[in-house]
């Protein structure tokens, strides 16, 4: 089921939390809300889901006007950042609870339920209970107790983001191999660039309450459609007007025509990357991003002079506020 979000804003007293916001998820997409905390994401998430109501525009799924229905007659599941578990329940009565609610067979919710298990790699912890559980484990039991209903669309607000990095990348992975085997209609909400660019077909970014940009992850690294998306989406560094991704900043040991000259204020490897601190003769500081071997190729040290050629730098017309990375 598609997803159809039209003009749609949001306010809680003076607080405007969406502007005038429009979002199309293909049907069996996965697509991610994107942007920093107070942007407007999770609100835009629970208007969606029907736990908050617009105070202007539509929202239709599955070519449905669900803008006045209430949450349970929109047939979504919704996991969170925190698990929400019935710690009284086991594994498998928690994955089964939304199915007894609706008084479904005995024998139709064993299956079900069986088969969930079986999808989120859980069935060894089918009779454990969530303080038995890792973090890991508690978000997967989350999710399978949602696909248990059999919603149309799958709503997930910042599923990971209380887990720690490793456990999060290992998720972030497994989300997406069972998205492509189960196809339900996902929407991601997170503030983690990373987790939407290797999971997500397309990426909404939001910023003060309104959406910037819907690509896909390539499309949004390569051609930016603004300031605030350049930099919340990828490495940036700003030299006066100009914007340029690290990995853009070319080293250059002899002078040309577009170069400008710089120092090289310290080297620093992480790993097969490494990372090229700069001082332009201007006083403009910047880095650059390099390979081991082209660290090896240009023998570059701390206090050495280079030219930087910024060819590939950018500019936008409109003036914004731009999340830099250190």
């Amino acid at each position: 089921m598609s997803i159809v979000v039209e003009g749609v804003s949001k306010s809680f007293g003076s607080f405007r939390a969406l502007q005038d916001v429009s979002l199309t998820v293909p049907e069996g997409s996965l697509t991610a809300i994107l942007g920093p905390s107070g942007c407007g994401k999770s609100t835009l998430l629970r208007l969606i889901a029907g736990l908050e109501r617009p105070d202007a525009g539509a929202i239709s799924i599955g070519g449905r006007d669900v803008t006045a229905l209430p949450p349970q007659r929109r047939h979504v599941g919704l996991v969170f950042q925190h698990y929400a578990a019935f710690k009284h329940m086991t594994v498998w009565e928690n994955v089964a609870f939304g199915l007894r609610i609706r008084k479904r067979p005995k024998e139709e919710i064993a299956r079900k339920v069986g088969e969930l298990l079986d999808l989120v790699q859980l069935s060894g912890w089918a009779h454990r209970y969530p303080s038995q559980l890792s973090g890991g484990q508690l978000q997967r039991m989350a999710l399978a107790r949602a696909l248990a209903v059999e919603p149309k669309v799958l709503l997930l607000d910042e599923p990971f983001g209380a887990l720690d990095a490793k456990v999060r990348g290992e998720l972030r992975a497994w989300l997406r191999r069972l998205h492509d085997e189960i196809e339900v209609t996902t929407l991601l909400v997170t503030h983690d660039q990373e987790e939407a660019m290797e999971i997500a077909d397309a990426i909404a970014v939001m910023h003060q309450g309104r959406i910037e940009q819907v690509d896909t992850p390539d499309g949004l690294y390569d051609y930016p459609a603004s300031e605030f998306v350049m930099g919340f989406v990828g490495q940036t560094c700003r030299v006066g007007d100009l914007l340029i991704r690290p990995h853009d900043v070319r080293i250059l040991l002899a002078p040309s025509r577009a170069a400008r000259r710089a120092t090289v204020r310290r080297v620093a490897r992480l790993g097969y990357d490494v990372r090229v601190d700069l001082l332009l003769e201007d006083g403009h500081e910047l880095w650059a991003q390099l390979s081991r071997d082209e660290l090896l190729e240009l023998e570059l040290a701390a206090g050495q002079e280079v030219f930087i050629d910024l060819s590939r730098a950018r500019t936008f017309d409109r003036p914004e506020a731009l999340p830099l990375s250190a």
